[in-house]
């Protein structure tokens, strides 16, 4: 009798995410099984099989893993999806499955940029009366109440998903996803007379052409930082090396070479 297929759970959302589970997919003998929240409406296809929404805390996807026999775990979830990630290192702490942090390295200032760090939205949103009045929001659609109070400013919100409310009194909302071009985003700033930039340190080069505008423009940028991991845990920065930490891991002598 031939032992069952290696299982790896990811936990989604992100484009590592997607890549990881094409490329696991691709493999034969792995089973993958992508989670996603469920925050987007329509998400792309996705490789494997596919789960959506929560699990009910640590306890509930510790549950999970034991009960469809989870090889490996991979939190490849947005780098301020604290909540998740710490239920995750608590779920593989508790059950004994190999866990991998796969979180793309965040963006760092060059030559130029006038970059104000800060800890939250709400430390971001004490800076934004002394640094400008028209402001480019691109912090996601989540956590817009922190900015709600700040009525003699001008938010341009910009969002794949419909903002939770409460907002800004005086925001306009534009609904996008990257990735997006300089040109475009210059042409944007410049259009909307935006003298202010407010992003998490998400990442990637998806979105990052905004800072570069900014940094063109002459912009400050305020950059949420990211939340802290959790201790004890992996961590990679791509899909290539998550591919090769897991190979290295018990229970995925299944996970052989992709089909050339």
């Amino acid at each position: 009798m031939s032992p069952p297929s290696p299982h790896v759970l990811i936990l989604g959302g992100t484009t590592e995410a997607r890549r990881l589970a094409a490329d696991l997919a691709s493999r034969p003998g792995v089973r993958v099984t992508t989670s996603l929240a469920g925050r987007v409406s329509r998400p792309g296809p996705l490789a494997g099989d596919v789960r959506t929404g929560g699990f009910g805390g640590a306890e509930g996807l510790a549950a999970w893993l034991r009960e469809r026999r989870v090889d490996a775990l991979v939190d490849a979830t947005h780098p301020f999806a604290a909540r998740i990630t710490a239920n995750a290192a608590h779920a593989a702490a508790a059950t004994g499955t190999p866990v991998v942090l796969l979180r793309r390295p965040g963006w760092r200032a060059g030559p130029g940029d006038d970059w104000h760090p800060v800890g939250s939205l709400p430390e971001a949103a004490a800076l934004l009366p002394g640094l400008g009045d028209r402001v480019f929001l691109t912090t996601g659609r989540l956590g817009l109440a922190a900015f709600a109070h700040l009525s003699g400013l001008h938010f341009l919100v910009r969002s794949v998903e419909p903002p939770d409310p409460p907002l800004p009194p005086d925001t306009r909302l534009l609904r996008d996803r990257g990735p997006f071009t300089v040109a475009d985003e210059t042409a944007l700033l410049r259009e909307h007379r935006v003298d202010v930039l407010v992003t998490k340190d998400s990442g990637g080069a998806a979105t990052a052409a905004k800072l570069t505008a900014a940094r063109d423009l002459g912009l400050p940028v305020v950059v949420v930082r990211r939340p802290p991991l959790p201790d004890g845990v992996p961590v990679v920065p791509d899909v290539p090396t998550a591919l090769e930490r897991l190979a290295r891991l018990d229970g995925l002598d299944g996970l052989g070479p992709r089909p050339r």
